[in-house]
């Protein structure tokens, strides 16, 4: 539900003036690497406005995705560090859980297995 209102209120918006901004300037621009020779420059590109206007959209998000997912490093590894100190543990406490199982078969052959109240634990 509340993705669909911020779909509503955020990329809809968005949405609707990149669309009037590609209407609006659809003028064909040149794009020029070459400063020293306006002219006639060794590299050039000819397309409409808005075509840049999209992909200056395009490699802000790139840039921007990049620059959280470097910045969020520290917390992948913590979560990673975390999950496997838990799977170290948990393997302990099967282990544990087995030994105590032997411990009270040699101390209580009588006994088939632990009683239910320990077995939760």
């Amino acid at each position: 539900m509340i993705r669909k209102l911020i779909f509503l209120f955020v990329a809809l918006p968005v949405a609707v003036i990149l669309i009037m901004l590609s209407v609006a300037n659809r003028a064909p621009v040149r794009f020029s690497l070459d400063p020293f020779n306006a002219a006639s420059p060794a590299f050039s590109l000819t397309l409409p406005f808005f075509v840049y206007l999209f992909l200056a959209l395009l490699a802000g998000m790139v840039l921007g995705g990049a620059a959280t997912w470097l910045t969020q490093g520290k917390h992948r590894k913590k979560v990673r560090t975390e999950r496997s100190e838990a799977v170290r543990w948990q393997s302990e406490a099967v282990q544990q859980k087995k030994r105590a199982e032997e411990l009270a078969r040699e101390l209580h052959p009588e006994l088939k297995s632990l009683p239910s109240s320990e077995k939760a634990a």
